[in-house]
């Protein structure tokens, strides 16, 4: 680009930025979109720390109820089960994501799963499709809205008063001029999302953890930003008058971030029918029923699994094993039946899975959904994320009540099974639970890199036909 070419788009940008701070309306409307993005910033980080802060509290606290337990049972143990909690990683604060409508929960213990697994709230299609006032939503939603009342008239407008032929006249290249004019809208776009980028900036500054899911959520929704601000612009240079422009721009942002948000969710639940918590838990219950009972001295499955311990320690009746038999019972039975709520539990993340993907489809006609999808991902507050967590707790949860059925086992003789105790210092060697996030590079390949593919197609599928447009300029001025 020459000298004098960047000169023209840099006259072209001036004007623009000029003529922007001439109106007073638009002055009013950025400045309280400022605000409003500032606000949204400040509150949702506060509320994020807050409840960081509480579920810490409540972890340390259920942490040491259960290191302070007295002399028991093992088996009592089990049933006296543990609480863990979900901490939100510092990127939550951007993006709630399904956070607030999934829990952060769980209640452990032995022979069932956390019923929240299969709880009301994960019937709702919010879990696809949330929309709550933080940094962003206003960027998803607001911001682009602003952008296109600032832009809409940015060429039709001049077309109508005769200043674009005017311009383009006395020597203003078509592609020059709209080329300035996508540099200052583009310029403008980002003044509106600097409190939010400038944010996401500090977390990845501060956080070395999470410092590239902050990086690549502020390139994605600078990305996305730029993609409405270019719209804009060639939609305004491509209709005569403004009020069209305005008519379908609007038309779209209501179509794009509205719309198909809202609707696509709905049509993948009617697509991919998931079962109700009351069908679930009848299910299991059905399912558990033909598992066997340990306590019927007669159930096929255990009287089966009584002769195997036999056979193995070569004995001929369980008050001749070296080990307590209701300790081994209790560990098959959890075995049992944590397999069966694990399948249970993989099936429903699936047909989420699917519906999700479902969603995702819309992507192509509707940017913000690869925004959404990409951003409460990096944030820590998708599908995923609470997923992990659930099977996280699973898993801690199947190992300590396995410890506690193997000290039953070992720590506790057959004869008066129910009056016997093992001392306190057993609790304090159950292994405190810690949730870990996904890695960078897990989320950005699933999650991430398919929404930039995306965004980038369409910020292609604009210059193209920005180039165009431009050219139709140059013949206007002829």
């Amino acid at each position: 680009m020459s000298t004098r070419l960047r000169g023209a788009i840099a006259a072209v940008v001036a004007n623009e930025w000029r003529a922007m701070l001439r109106n007073h309306v638009a002055l009013a409307a950025a400045a309280l979109m400022l605000a409003l993005t500032l606000a949204a910033i400040l509150v949702s980080h506060e509320r994020v720390g807050a409840v960081n802060a509480e579920r810490g509290r409540l972890q340390a606290s259920a942490d040491e109820q259960w290191r302070n337990q007295p002399d028991r049972h093992p088996h009592r143990v089990v049933h006296y089960g543990h609480y863990v909690f979900r901490p939100l990683s510092p990127l939550a604060f951007f993006d709630f994501g399904v956070d607030p409508f999934t829990g952060h929960t769980l209640f452990l213990e032995g022979h069932r799963q956390n019923s929240a697994n299969f709880s009301e709230a994960g019937q709702s299609s919010v879990l696809l499709r949330f929309g709550q006032l933080t940094p962003a939503f206003v960027l998803q939603v607001l911001t682009p809205l602003l952008i296109v009342f600032l832009a809409f008239g940015s060429i039709a407008g001049e077309r109508e008063r005769g200043q674009l032929r005017l311009q383009l006249s006395q020597g203003v290249g078509g592609g020059t001029l709209l080329s300035g004019k996508l540099a200052a809208h583009a310029g403008i776009a980002m003044v509106l999302a600097s409190p939010a980028l400038i944010a996401l900036g500090a977390i990845a500054a501060l956080h070395h953890a999470v410092a590239a899911e902050a990086l690549a959520m502020l390139a994605g929704y600078a990305l996305y930003l730029l993609l409405w601000a270019l719209g804009a612009v060639l939609v305004s240079a491509l209709l005569p008058r403004a009020r069209d422009a305005l008519l379908v721009l609007v038309a779209a942002w209501i179509v794009t971030t509205i719309l198909l948000p809202r609707i696509m969710p709905d049509l993948a639940m009617l697509g991919i029918e998931r079962p109700t918590r009351i069908e679930t838990e009848a299910a299991i219950h059905q399912r558990m029923k033909a598992l066997g009972d340990s306590h019927n001295p007669d159930d096929p499955y255990f009287s089966r699994f009584k002769q195997q311990v036999l056979a193995k320690y070569g004995v001929s009746r369980i008050e001749q094993l070296p080990v307590n038999y209701g300790g081994l019972v209790m560990q098959e039975g959890e075995r049992l039946t944590s397999e069966l709520f694990n399948e249970f539990m993989r099936a429903d993340y699936q047909r989420q899975v699917a519906q999700s993907g479902i969603v995702y489809r819309a992507a192509l006609a509707s940017p913000v959904i690869a925004l959404r999808r990409m951003s409460t991902a990096l944030a820590g507050t998708n599908l995923d994320s609470h997923t992990r967590f659930l099977f996280e707790g699973e898993r801690y949860r199947y190992g300590f009540v396995q410890a506690l059925n193997t000290l039953h086992a070992t720590a506790i003789r057959h004869e008066n099974d129910r009056d016997q105790r093992v001392a306190r210092h057993h609790w304090d060697e159950t292994a405190r639970f810690g949730y870990a996030p996904p890695s960078f590079a897990a989320v950005a390949a699933r999650h991430a890199w398919p929404a930039f593919a995306l965004l980038g197609g369409w910020l292609l599928a604009l210059a193209v036909a920005g180039r165009v447009i431009a050219r139709r300029l140059e013949r206007t001025g002829k």
